[in-house]
């Protein structure tokens, strides 16, 4: 089983997202993913924990990408 965690959170308004760095701890390794969920100021807070927590999960389980492993 994975944890995972949010870093801040912004909202980027130019490009109308939420953005934020998302890490997934996975056997003592921590792989870092930068994730971006389009939406507005308006949307709630579980909608942008899920779209970013979905984005990183399935960014995770293809091979190559941008990640950072610590």
């Amino acid at each position: 089983m994975s944890d995972i965690s949010l870093g801040n959170i912004r909202y980027n308004p130019t490009t109308g997202a939420y953005e934020a760095r998302v890490d997934i701890d996975r056997k003592g390794r921590t792989y870092r993913y930068p994730c971006s969920v389009p939406g507005s100021l308006m949307m709630s807070e579980n909608a942008v924990h899920h779209g970013l927590t979905q984005q990183a999960m399935k960014m995770a389980r293809r091979e190559g990408g941008l990640q950072s492993v610590r």
